[in-house]
């Protein structure tokens, strides 16, 4: 990894380490800390901004505004990384998927799938 994809993945890493600090089980308190609320209320409430935060990074895009769509991106993935806490996973998870399937041709990963 370069040095800019190390310091990305730290940056994951310490904001999953708060996220963790944020649970109910641990401590998180939902009155001082909106993490901690989006934890306390369960699924529902973080599936709801992912959706939210999914549909403005589109429009930003759509509208073609750089600032918002890393703005909004930024909002998307800490959504995402709420339910990565409550599912007890990891930001290194996702990057271990995501090195696992560079250099791979999306349509023969897709193809690759487990059909339901």
């Amino acid at each position: 990894m370069t040095d800019q994809a190390l310091s990305a993945a730290d940056v994951l890493a310490r904001i999953a380490d708060t996220l963790e600090t944020r649970r109910p089980e641990n401590g998180g308190d939902p009155k001082a800390s909106y993490s901690a609320k989006l934890l306390a209320k369960g699924p529902d409430s973080f599936l709801k901004k992912i959706g939210e935060e999914a549909t403005e990074l589109v429009m930003a895009a759509k509208d073609g505004a750089p600032d918002r769509i890393v703005s909004e991106t930024a909002d998307l993935w800490f959504h995402c990384m709420v339910a990565l806490t409550h599912f007890n996973l990891r930001p290194e998870d996702v990057l271990a998927e995501l090195a696992r399937r560079e250099g791979l041709s999306g349509l023969a990963e897709k193809a690759s799938r487990p059909q339901d």
